[in-house]
């Protein structure tokens, strides 16, 4: 028997996940009226599974209903192992493909495929289906109504469960994703999730992510049991000395260096376009974000509201219209400096070497530096308004204070496109739009596009041909499939 585990369900709507994990556990998963009335699960269930050699699983069940995949992808990036639902009579549908493909995004490859209602179809087709979708994993028929195969899948996710070594890991920094926060009288606030890393003991200080918020832990539970201290791979409740209000489902509670951010340099599973808007999902949190090409499989995930990653961390990708899962990936950096494309770049990433890490200084996130940057000085914040005023005509370098240019750098307010020029990002960013609009322009093209002479023109077509925006043809400069 080795380190504590968490297990997922995972499967389309009405494929009896809850039903199976009440006949397994004794635990009806269902708790909010809605559920019992409507008969599908909305909100995340847990329980206890206990093993044939008396080893306990923390058991996550998720909704089915492709309404309430946000919420099963929640629940699922905690777990160490899954329990698929494919029931006879339907077989493979499209949420238990999309629940396969987030299982797949999340690095969870061990599990068992549960063919359910077993009772009133022959199982031998969804059983096909269930191995062709899940190959590896072992497939058991079972009925939660009559109880039959119940013992061979608890057989079947002992023997899964041997396989995994659990999360835990003396000294590792507590990381704890919330997903339910409420109050209990005489207690106060509790905060419940799936322990990803460390340990949380009574007296422990802890700090909330993103807001900052020290946090007092006042007692820990797993599974209605209070104990001294709660090990990763468990679900834990925390009883904690921060207001009901503070706290939010999303949040994360944790030690260690960790700090919100709003980029992440990540190697994907899939090959979106450059400038894409996408919504990403780690831990209890979700973000939209764009993505921009790094070069190979690496790109970077500008975040609309941070998220508190750690590399080496997985995480899910779904479109936001129509909302599907599309894959995942791997945090490489996750606290990197705004940039593009470049080779030293791109040999760091490959190397799973960070480029410069954010930091928090007085409860405020820095995105940048691998030190908390100081506060801009009178002169670059004069400086950075001089750059947006110029616009596409900007002064030389040589014409301007250096150290004020280099906390504008520093702090991603101005970005250097020739060894003698900086430009504003705004400015930047307005003129990427145009000449991606445009699809393919010449420097006389851009030149009287944009009402500027050939020097500049030509600085800026020669920047977005560095960050792989454009391609030179010719005279021409082609915008690269990636950035439209």
């Amino acid at each position: 028997m080795t380190g504590p585990l968490t297990l997922g369900t995972a499967g389309h709507i009405d494929h009896g996940k809850t039903a199976l994990i009440r006949a397994l556990t004794g635990v009806d998963t269902d708790r909010l009226p809605e559920e019992r009335a409507r008969g599908i699960s909305i909100e995340l269930g847990y329980a206890k599974l206990s093993l044939p050699s008396g080893r306990a699983l923390s058991v996550i069940d998720v909704p089915g209903h492709e309404r309430f995949v946000r919420t099963m992808v929640a629940g699922a990036t905690g777990i160490d192992l899954y329990l698929m639902t494919i029931a006879a009579d339907d077989a493979v549908m499209p949420q238990t493909r999309e629940h396969a493909m987030v299982l797949d995004a999340l690095g969870v490859t061990r599990g068992v495929a549960a063919v359910t209602k077993s009772d009133l179809v022959d199982p031998a087709a969804a059983s096909a289906a269930a191995a062709a979708l899940l190959p590896g994993a072992a497939v058991v028929p079972v009925s939660a109504r009559t109880g039959a195969g119940l013992d061979e899948l608890r057989s079947a996710l002992e023997t899964e469960a041997a396989e995994l070594p659990g999360r835990a890991s003396a000294g590792a920094d507590a990381r704890l994703h919330i997903d339910r926060v409420f109050t209990i009288r005489g207690a106060g606030t509790v905060v419940t999730g799936t322990l990803w890393a460390g340990s949380i003991g009574r007296g422990d200080v802890l700090e909330l992510l993103p807001s900052g918020l020290r946090a007092r832990v006042r007692g820990v539970q797993v599974h209605d049991d209070a104990v001294e201290r709660a090990e990763a791979g468990q679900r834990v409740a925390v009883n904690i000395n921060v207001r009901t209000g503070d706290v939010a489902r999303g949040d994360m509670l944790g030690s260690g260096g960790l700090v919100p951010t709003y980029r992440i340099d990540a190697a994907l599973s899939f090959e979106p376009e450059h400038g894409d808007r996408v919504q990403v999902h780690h831990g209890t949190r979700e973000t939209a974000a764009r993505v921009a090409w790094l070069g190979g499989h690496f790109w970077q995930l500008r975040l609309e509201q941070p998220l508190v990653p750690a590399a080496g961390d997985r995480f899910v990708v779904r479109r936001i219209s129509p909302p599907d899962t599309v894959g995942g990936g791997v945090v490489v950096d996750p606290a990197p400096p705004r940039h593009g494309a470049s080779r030293g770049l791109l040999a760091r990433l490959k190397r799973g070497e960070p480029t410069e890490t954010a930091t928090r200084d007085g409860g405020r996130v820095h995105e940048r530096g691998s030190r908390a940057p100081a506060p801009l000085s009178p002169g670059a914040i004069a400086l950075e308004q001089r750059l947006k005023e110029a616009g596409l005509e900007p002064p030389l370098d040589s014409e301007l204070d250096r150290d004020d240019l280099k906390a504008l750098r520093d702090a991603g307010r101005a970005v250097r496109v020739t060894k003698t020029l900086h430009y504003h990002p705004d400015v930047l960013e307005d003129v990427r739009q145009r000449v991606v609009a445009m699809g393919s322009v010449t420097l006389a093209q851009l030149r009287n596009e944009l009402g500027t002479s050939r020097k500049f023109a030509q600085a800026l077509l020669e920047h977005f041909d560095s960050e792989k925006v454009t391609i030179r043809r010719g005279d021409a400069h082609h915008v690269r499939r990636r950035a439209q």
